[in-house]
């Protein structure tokens, strides 16, 4: 631990804790330690306390007649543990050195150190720590840049003060910062110890109330490694947040920047006073594509005479402190041939020469050592009485009647007026900072462009305009979108992301919220920028599969005429009686209905009477097997010799009967289906189509009609199969069995099919199975007629019949009488 002493010889000794290096290296053996990372930043820092101190000395007329003021300065390492072991030795006995800072009973106060006051520490998580331990000895703690607010808390750290405002100010600026350049969204990237998470804290809560969305807040922890650091530079790429709020350690944003460079972020950063004006960040290579970076940092000044005493100093009596900064940056020999006057610390260069060194003094917490200093000479002239040639009191003095005269100071330093309010807070304000990287060539510069005041007064300045209305269309909220496409507030999300429009939504663009589109309408697929109309779906006039059925239709229809013109002709002969002589010109003409009426679902059904096909159909059809079992009771009455038998038969034997009440029963039926329950036109709208089709509102009817018919043509089935053993020329028990079966099977097949199927295709099953039970009654039973009539004429005689029924009583061996 290094440690710069200057105390022999002098009155009064003023103790400093300064992170001369940020990083340490624990050893597991007892004791042992080493420190890294030395920051000559923090070097210049202590040569300010170590200058101030030596000017009040030096200073005519004399501040202090016939005092002298020392210092004693510990190397804190940035780390808790270490600055408590510095604490613990400035806190020495003032009467005896080498004894422990104890009290002689536990009721009986400490002993009164040898340091009155300290300067630091510069982190807050570190000055929390020591405050505690200053504040048993009444030891006034005075740090130039800790700003956490939990400081703030008297009850906790009494005798605790700064040169610097608050968190509470400066996390209150940043909000009102957001606010004034219209920033919607922010994130947030904190620290695991009291300065980040206190500030985040306080950052939410002033976004909260503003209004402003915090897309994401996230808080770096002590073991902040490289796959985390991959994981925030992604997310933060990824992010919509405008602004990129960094409320932590310069080192920890060095790591960040690092990675930002590499990925060429280019985001807009907002910085806390930690690295605002760090000469590590902005002197690092390609910082201008990490993005633009604002900043808060306190008020700044120069140090009176600093820069000068700066570049003489190695030719002085040099320190402890400055003998080990040589041994890290060397004077460099011949900085002109050799670097050109280039001050830049990159490129593996490692030495320096006193006027580069001075270019790097900052002027923020420069000038709050050298307030600090100011105040503890202003509390010690007032506690010892001075005037320009004696003091009335000696230097016997406690470190509390010290602390009550620094917290009731106020007074001016130069241009900068100072006091302390009671929470032991300063009432200076902030300074706003832009890094300038226009002139990448000559490095990034820093320059002031606005203030904060602890007021609530933020100031920004007219020529800020072009910086503050510069594009941010990728990250802010005011994105536009292509057609079809909506912005969308997602989940965990402050800006609205371009969301495409669901199905049947349409945005005409510019990032229009979507609507709905008609009821009869779709939005296309691809581009949904506008709504189309639905196309009217139905079977079609024009449809190939249309064609086929309108041209087996027509032809059903030809052939129909044609047989019954060929009965006509031929209605005096025997295969016309043998058909039902009359009663095949109703079959005929309800075939004739049935192929006619397979052309109503074909096309657009709008009128009601377009959807009566099924009903209409059921009672045509029923006719035609009326006719067809009229027929095969006739058949049975001639050839039946059983009186039994015969006798029943014989009381069925009337035709007209037989297809009045069968086809009335089918009739009844359908009247019934069409009054109560009538299949209507219905428009069945869904995606992108408008499907017109006849709809059955009960299914009962439907299977009902079917199932009477079907009843019929099994019947017609079982006394065909009957009338198999009877003498037949014509086979016409075998023909009508085949077209029975083949009705049968038709529409087992097409039930199952017509009930479950929707789409502009189901009409055509209608009318196909219309078709094929039209086509098996036309010909398997009328054709076959047709043929011998027209080629084989020679067996539509009365003598052919009688021959062939002989012959099939012989083959039984009964007796047949000649004539």
């Amino acid at each position: 631990m290094l440690i710069a002493l200057h105390g022999v010889g002098c009155d009064i000794i003023i103790g400093g804790l300064l992170p001369l290096h940020q990083q340490t290296n624990t050893s597991t053996e007892h004791g042992k330690f080493s420190c890294v990372d030395y920051d000559f930043k923090i070097f210049l820092h202590s040569q300010v306390m170590i200058y101030s101190i030596g000017e009040i000395n030096q200073r005519t007329p004399r501040l202090l007649p016939n005092f002298t003021i020392g210092y004693d300065i510990h190397d804190t390492c940035g780390d808790v543990s270490h600055a408590i072991r510095a604490t613990l030795q400035l806190l020495k006995n003032q009467s005896d050195p080498h004894s422990c800072l104890l009290p002689a009973h536990p009721d009986s106060a400490l002993p009164e150190p040898q340091t009155k006051v300290v300067i630091g520490e510069r982190y807050s998580e570190v000055s929390i720590a020591v405050a505690r331990i200053f504040a048993l000895s009444s030891v006034a703690q005075i740090s130039h840049a800790s700003t956490s607010e939990l400081l703030s808390r008297k009850s906790k750290f009494p005798t605790f003060l700064r040169t610097v405002s608050s968190d509470e100010y400066q996390t209150k600026g940043i909000a009102l910062l957001v606010k004034k350049f219209n920033w919607k969204t922010v994130a947030i990237v904190g620290s695991d110890d009291e300065y980040g998470k206190y500030g985040t804290d306080r950052l939410e809560d002033h976004f909260i109330k503003m209004s402003i969305c915090i897309e994401f807040i996230v808080i770096l922890r002590d073991n902040f490694t490289n796959t985390k650091l991959a994981e925030l530079v992604e997310q933060i790429g990824n992010s919509s947040a405008e602004a990129i709020i960094v409320f932590t350690k310069d080192t920890n944003v060095e790591m960040i920047m690092d990675a930002a460079i590499k990925k060429n972020l280019s985001r807009t950063w907002v910085a806390s006073d930690t690295w605002s004006t760090s000469s590590k960040i902005f002197t690092m290579p390609d910082i201008e594509r990490a993005g633009q970076v604002f900043g808060f940092i306190f008020k700044r000044n120069e140090v009176p005479g600093f820069k000068d005493y700066v570049i003489s100093m190695f030719n002085r009596t040099p320190n402890t402190f400055l003998q080990y900064h040589l041994t890290q940056y060397p004077l460099c020999s011949n900085l002109s041939e050799e670097n050109g006057g280039n001050c830049s610390l990159t490129n593996g260069r490692q030495c320096l020469d006193p006027s580069c060194l001075a270019t790097y003094i900052d002027q923020d917490e420069s000038y709050s050592i050298y307030l600090a200093v100011q105040v503890i000479v202003e509390g010690l002239r007032r506690l010892l009485k001075c005037d320009h040639q004696q003091c009335e009191r000696s230097a016997k003095f406690t470190a509390l009647e010290l602390f009550k005269e620094i917290q009731n100071v106020n007074f001016t330093v130069n241009t900068t007026h100072i006091s302390f309010d009671r929470n032991g807070d300063p009432s200076l304000g902030y300074d706003i900072v832009y890094w300038n990287t226009s002139e990448s060539q000559q490095g990034t510069k820093i320059i002031t462009i606005g203030e904060y005041w602890p007021n609530g007064e933020i100031k920004v300045p007219e020529y800020l305009q072009n910086i503050k209305t510069m594009e941010r269309t990728a990250y802010n909220c005011s994105k536009t979108c292509k057609p079809g496409h909506e912005l969308k507030t997602q989940r965990k999300k402050c800006c609205p992301d371009c969301v495409p429009c669901a199905t049947g939504e349409f945005s005409p663009g510019n990032g229009t919220a979507c609507k709905r589109c008609g009821k009869k309408q779709y939005s296309d697929d691809k581009q949904r920028n506008r709504c189309f109309k639905n196309n009217d779906v139905f079977l079609k006039w024009s449809a190939p599969f249309s064609i086929i059925l309108i041209s087996f239709g027509f032809f059903g229809i030809i052939i129909s005429i044609v047989f019954a013109v060929l009965f006509t002709i031929y209605r005096g002969t025997p295969i016309v009686k043998a058909v039902g002589g009359y009663l095949c010109f109703l079959e005929l003409f309800s075939l004739m209905a049935s192929f006619i009426l397979s052309f109503s679902f074909i096309g657009k059904p709008t009128k009601a009477y377009v959807c009566f096909g099924l009903p209409l159909f059921g009672f045509a059809f029923s006719i035609c097997i009326s006719c067809i079992l009229a027929n095969l009771l006739q058949i049975l009455v001639g050839f039946q010799f059983d009186l039994k038998v015969g006798s029943w038969v014989k009381k069925l034997n009337y035709p007209h009967a037989v297809v009045t009440i069968v086809s009335g029963v089918q009739l009844a039926l359908s009247v019934s289906w069409l009054i109560l329950r009538p299949p209507l036109p219905k428009e069945i709208i869904s995606a992108r189509m408008n499907l017109h089709q006849c709809t059955m509102w009960s299914n009962g009817y439907f299977i009902a009609m079917i199932a009477y018919l079907a009843f019929l043509a099994l019947i017609c089935f079982l006394f065909a199969i009957k009338s198999k053993q009877l003498p037949d020329l014509y086979k016409n028990a075998v023909l009508i069995s085949i077209s029975m079966l083949l009705f049968l099977i038709i529409w087992i097949i097409f039930i199952p099919l017509l009930l479950s199927l929707t789409g502009k295709y189901k009409p055509a099953i209608e009318s196909a199975a219309i078709l094929i039970s039209s086509y098996s009654i036309l010909c398997f039973h009328l054709a076959p007629k047709c043929y011998i009539m027209v080629f084989r004429k020679e067996l539509n005689n009365e003598n052919a019949i009688t021959e062939y029924i002989r012959r099939h009583y012989e083959q039984k061996g009964m007796n047949v009488v000649k004539s």
